[in-house]
């Protein structure tokens, strides 16, 4: 046997193990998008096939559209690295970067948990809670915010979107929301959503007539949006779950402030939340925390920006952003 026919028969080999791993690192990393689950059983499917027909010999094949549509498979194969590497990127963008400068809380009473005249970031051993210095908050949509905007101090995923579009459209944002405003009504259904609004140098947890909040804030020129209601008034309010372990995050006020809460480590939901409610939390909002709408990122005092989670995807179209 030539060499080059060995090479070909162990790089087939190679990529179909690799394309039936990815198409494995899919399911844990739980990037649940169905064009991605078809073009990664798509390809584990084609890359099998084609070692196949190798094996059985593509000399073998009689009619010449077979042996296109072998050549063809044969050449996706190249896909399979590039695709290897983006589902794994989104498996291991789910882990919370260290914050070497948050302060230890450990041994800390929570009500001295605080923000101060700069970004200020508490590591309780299991909970990151990020007070970003600003004067003001905005919902931003579309355009993704600029790391070289210096008046954005946190920037991170806000509401849910409908479905997975590369194209961008107000109607996709789920639940009712403002942006700098201007008001945008949701066609989907809002009765789970509590709302949050920030206007009049000011911020506020709505759990009730959340519309009408939305559109309160627009009118005064400030922003919004809705998500799934967590904690009102330090009592647990959501009536849903999420059954695997993840790093989490809310949108929440602690002691009279607003603030971001990640857990440090991946946990499971149920845990997080006793652990938001031990620490005394008022208010809180879920933010979303899947492969890719987690990416977010904060500018330390001295300027320079720190990413915690770094997975830009193109169908991520909405963020809120703290501007000092």
């Amino acid at each position: 046997m030539k060499i080059t026919k060995r090479l070909s028969g162990l790089w087939l080999m190679a990529m179909a193990l690799l394309s039936l791993c990815a198409f494995t690192t899919f399911f844990v990393a739980q990037m649940w998008l169905d064009l991605l689950y078809g073009l990664y059983l798509s390809l584990a499917i084609i890359q099998s096939v084609t070692l196949i027909i190798y094996l059985w010999g593509p000399e073998k094949l009689k009619y010449k559209f077979l042996k296109f549509l072998y050549h063809i498979f044969y050449a996706s194969s190249f896909l399979v690295i590039p695709a290897f590497a983006f589902i794994f990127m989104g498996l291991i963008s789910q882990y919370h970067v260290n914050i070497p400068e948050s302060i230890d809380a450990t041994n800390m009473a929570y009500e001295d948990i605080l923000p101060k005249d700069e970004t200020t970031i508490y590591n309780t051993g299991t909970l990151y809670i990020i007070f970003p210095e600003y004067s003001q908050v905005d919902l931003v949509c579309e355009d993704r915010p600029s790391k070289s905007d210096d008046t954005i101090t946190w920037c991170s995923g806000a509401a849910f979107q409908h479905t997975v579009s590369l194209s961008f459209s107000q109607e996709n944002v789920e639940g009712d929301h403002a942006v700098c405003g201007e008001y945008y009504e949701s066609p989907y259904n809002k009765d789970a959503f509590a709302a949050v609004v920030f206007y009049d140098n000011d911020f506020e947890f709505v759990f009730d007539d959340t519309t009408s909040a939305i559109k309160k804030a627009a009118e005064a020129g400030g922003s919004g949006f809705m998500q799934f209601g967590l904690i009102n008034n330090k009592e647990v309010v959501m009536n849903f779950d999420r059954p695997r372990a993840r790093c989490y995050r809310t949108l929440a006020e602690l002691n009279g402030n607003l603030c971001i809460i990640d857990s440090v480590n991946m946990m499971h939901f149920t845990d997080f939340m006793e652990e938001l409610q031990k620490i005394g939390v008022t208010n809180a909002v879920y933010m979303d925390m899947g492969a890719g709408w987690n990416y977010s990122w904060y500018r330390r005092p001295s300027g320079k920006v720190m990413t915690l989670f770094n997975l830009p995807v193109p169908w991520s179209h909405n963020w809120i952003v703290f501007r000092k």
